[in-house]
């Protein structure tokens, strides 16, 4: 399969991995039609891609948007900010993500404010402008990336992992799902021990009688996650 004339392709699926508001819903068959009509990826896969279509054309608005943050929003393995998957909280995130910014910005992409340059559909939307030779490395690149999100996705059973298949498609690239151990969900990983827990405020009126406190001993070097936003540059 050749990237060859799949500019389009690449916006489509970068919009179809965006949130699925009023406007995504507005250009639903227009994307479908895209696909067809460039025909970058296979048919097989093209099936795939009319389901998730079809699923969000039928779904109720307010049930598809609670559905996209509960799969994208709320756990690390489905996180679209590629470098959620590289980099973690180190501190090579951050250089990674000024380097891969000054990559869009010398071929003429500005990222908006609210934008990180690591979110997948921003990636995908710089994909898209670059010669097909060079589209393909790049997405080769990240193979290992996609290949975690599809993983994932497959594992809830999610239609949106039809979309990093045609990407694995696009990049010349065998989609071989990594298989992850459940994880906690990102709000409960953030909720904090509480100081005092197990403190009774019943006796008070007993002085002197002891009043039991559990010491509640820090996980080392556990922070709250941090969620960020993808060239060459250590993908």
């Amino acid at each position: 399969m050749t990237i060859q004339n799949a500019s389009l392709t690449l916006r489509v699926l970068a919009r179809l991995l965006s949130y699925p508001g009023a406007e995504l819903h507005a250009h639903l068959g227009a994307m479908r039609d895209v696909l067809h009509n460039e025909r970058a990826v296979g048919a097989d896969r093209l099936v795939e891609l009319d389901a998730l279509i079809d699923s969000l054309i039928q779904a109720d608005a307010m049930d598809s948007e609670a559905a996209y943050v509960e799969l994208f929003d709320r756990g690390h393995s489905t996180s679209l900010h590629l470098f959620e998957h590289v980099h973690g909280d180190s501190r090579d995130r951050g250089p990674a993500m000024i380097d891969l910014a000054q990559t869009y910005e010398k071929a003429g992409l500005y990222l908006a404010p609210d934008e990180l340059p690591d979110y997948l559909p921003a990636v995908l939307e710089f994909v898209s402008t670059q010669p097909p030779k060079e589209a393909r490395a790049f997405l080769a690149e990240m193979a290992h990336i996609f290949n975690i999100l599809f993983g994932a996705l497959q594992q809830r059973q999610s239609a949106y992992a039809s979309i990093l298949g045609a990407l694995l498609e696009l990049a010349g690239e065998k989609a071989q799902p990594v298989k992850q151990a459940p994880e906690e969900a990102l709000d409960a990983s953030w909720v904090e021990p509480l100081a005092f827990d197990g403190c009774s405020s019943q006796g008070q009126a007993k002085p002197g009688q002891p009043q039991p406190i559990h010491i509640v001993r820090a996980e080392p070097g556990r922070s709250r996650p941090k969620t960020t936003s993808g060239q060459g540059a250590s993908v």
